[in-house]
């Protein structure tokens, strides 16, 4: 069985550091999925030729590996809900305020990226404005807001600055219909856990990372919804700082998060809501799935 464990483990490594390496300079949130299964696996792997080698348990690799996949379920369970927990108590703000971004469109001159502009180009998206939200200190989530040739589709790319210095790039389509209700299609791939007003009308697929698919299924859902779309006539920037102030207020409302009078003490997120971002982190890391909004 060392035999065999040896095998299948050193190709497996291989894969593992090529896939990081790999994903250090796309940060692509669907390669990040296999990347962390084969870490878990590995681990329960190596824990099992650790013990054929060493004799530490009287039992079989399988039943050895078994038992380490679950030691890591639990580690990084604890590790997770640690991190909601930081979350909830830092002063950083879960809906943050954005402002306008005073040195313009700054859109990476990656080679996929500068492709997503020159679709936008061609498939008539003007830009409307450029916008930022501090995350932390020194570090900005950008976004770049376009219209339609009719100014009913709504697009913001946002760009998430990661660790490594590369840059992921989300999509989130939005169109108000006459019937008072709002389509909201993107890719979003960081855990929210939350509430979204009764009139929103989610939808988060993590898995699609194509822009021209993405903005496909929105206007598919409009179809199917057979409302009529409305012109904006507000500002990105107005619209969605008043998105923002909604937001905290539904969530509030719903128990999601505290009132502002008990966050100093206990945080910003309820139990039960750290428990739902703890159980999206889970869904989001392993099988690239957001819940039902």
């Amino acid at each position: 069985m060392s035999a065999a464990l040896s095998l299948v483990l050193a190709p497996s490594m291989a894969l593992l550091l090529l896939l990081l390496y790999i994903n250090l300079r796309l940060a692509s949130p669907l390669l990040a999925i296999p990347i962390r299964w084969l870490r878990w696996i590995l681990f329960a792997l190596f824990a099992a030729q650790a013990n054929e080698q060493l004799g530490m348990f009287d039992r079989s690799a399988w039943v050895v590996a078994g038992a380490a996949f679950l030691l890591w379920f639990l580690i990084e369970s604890g590790f997770n809900w640690l991190k909601v927990s930081a979350i909830s108590l830092s002063p950083l703000p879960l809906f943050p305020r954005y402002v306008v971004n005073s040195s313009g469109d700054e859109w990476p001159t990656q080679k996929r990226l500068l492709k997503v502009r020159d679709w936008l180009r061609n498939n008539r998206f003007t830009p409307v404005q450029a916008l930022k939200a501090e995350l932390g200190e020194s570090i900005w989530l950008r976004t770049s807001v376009h219209h339609n040739h009719d100014e009913t589709i709504r697009l913001h790319t946002l760009f998430v600055p990661q660790e490594s210095g590369a840059i992921t790039v989300c999509f989130s389509v939005a169109t108000r219909t006459a019937d008072g209700r709002r389509y909201v299609t993107d890719n979003l791939y960081i855990p929210f856990g939350g509430f979204y007003p009764e009139s929103w009308h989610v939808e988060r697929t993590p898995w699609r990372r194509g822009l021209p698919g993405l903005v496909a299924r929105h206007q598919a859902r409009l179809a199917h919804a057979g409302s009529s779309a409305l012109p904006w006539d507000n500002t990105p920037i107005d619209d969605i700082n008043q998105q923002q102030q909604q937001m905290e207020m539904v969530n509030t409302e719903l128990g999601y998060l505290l009132p502002h009078a008990e966050r100093e003490e206990y945080g910003k997120i309820t139990p039960e809501g750290r428990f739902r971002v703890w159980k999206e982190a889970w869904l989001l890391d392993y099988l690239g799935v957001a819940q039902r909004y």
